[in-house]
């Protein structure tokens, strides 16, 4: 068995030029943190200032689903 890896089909069209120089380059120490199931939102600042965080981001959307779901119920 060979241990080439199989050329992507992108590498076809898009070359790596010979003046491109890796070798001090690095893993990114920040892409564990983005799991699978994850979804990425970018916030407005003004947004952003009022919810630092996810956690707070995700609370703020739970309670305005629990809202909405009892609005239509009473409906």
């Amino acid at each position: 068995m060979s241990l080439e890896t199989k050329k992507a089909a992108w590498e076809d069209v898009y070359e790596m030029e010979d003046e491109y120089d890796f070798s001090d380059s690095a893993p990114n120490l920040y892409a564990a943190r983005f799991r699978r199931d994850t979804t990425v939102v970018l916030l407005e600042p003004d947004v952003a200032v009022k919810f630092p965080d996810s956690e707070s981001v995700n609370d703020a959307l739970r309670s305005l689903m629990d809202d909405s779901e009892r609005l239509s119920r009473a409906s």
